[in-house]
């Protein structure tokens, strides 16, 4: 049992703590769960469980590193309890799937036909432009490889990377063998 006196210290403690911790809390929160409704109650209910934690005269030594304790299983409750919300829910609620991810897709499935497209060149070009755009070697890597100059190796790449256009944007007009 705890008297009097004890309570009003463990009161002003933690008054204390509230007072030079809450609003970094909250913004730790808000930076893990993006809501700052829910970071705040999260918020609240930490220095809910300190004081009843301290109620039942447990001991804390450092309260920033409690407090910040408490908060962090909170928030790993809070992941654990949200469920998977459907698309339709989501288009609902006003959620719109972004531009920059169609433009990303776009750009992936061009690199896909781009990369299809450097079988249809002559092998001297598609030795270049697999090392140079595949594998990422530099000109002095492919010079070594290849044991030509990097200047022979520099125009290589030029001319396949013009070739490999041509038959990106007129897939249908340039057979393979007229490469």
């Amino acid at each position: 049992m705890m008297t009097q006196q004890q309570e009003v210290i463990l009161q002003t403690s933690l008054t204390k703590a509230h007072f030079d911790y809450q609003k970094r809390l909250n913004v730790y929160a808000f930076f893990k769960i993006q809501d700052r409704g829910a970071s705040e109650d999260l918020v609240q209910e930490t220095f809910i469980k300190t004081w009843k934690y301290l109620l039942k005269g447990g001991k804390i030594d450092v309260m920033k590193a409690f407090l910040y304790h408490i908060l962090n299983n909170l928030i790993v409750d809070q992941y654990r309890k949200q469920k998977p919300t459907s698309l339709d829910t989501l288009l609902e609620k006003g959620f719109e799937p972004g531009v920059e991810d169609w433009t990303r897709l776009f750009d992936f499935l061009d690199g896909k036909a781009a990369f299809v497209l450097i079988g249809r060149l002559p092998e001297k070009y598609q030795r270049i432009m697999r090392m140079k755009y595949v594998q990422e070697l530099t000109l002095q890597e492919m010079s070594l490889i290849t044991g030509q100059s990097k200047n022979v190796i520099a125009v290589q790449a030029h001319r396949g990377l013009e070739k490999l256009k041509y038959l990106y944007n007129h897939p249908s007009k340039m057979p393979a063998d007229r490469v």
